[in-house]
């Protein structure tokens, strides 16, 4: 998040050699990206606990290393 801010505003800068464009742009740059986190975060809890309710009384078919859905 901080790498991609940091290249918004230094492109910016550069590109219109504005300060306050770059920093409206990295303002908003950060709100896209923290609005994106939260969804994601929101979508992750959602999907757990509608899992959780339909798997109660079910076996658990997979390991517990892969229950996140991460497969190496």
């Amino acid at each position: 998040m901080s790498a991609t801010t940091i290249v918004v505003a230094v492109w910016t800068y550069i590109a219109t050699g504005s300060f306050w464009q770059a920093l409206a742009w990295t303002i908003v740059t950060l709100l896209v990206l923290q609005v994106g986190y939260f969804l994601l975060v929101a979508r992750l809890i959602y999907r757990s606990a509608q899992r959780a309710a339909t798997d109660q009384d079910s076996v658990d078919a997979v390991p517990p290393l892969h229950r996140d859905g991460v497969w190496f």
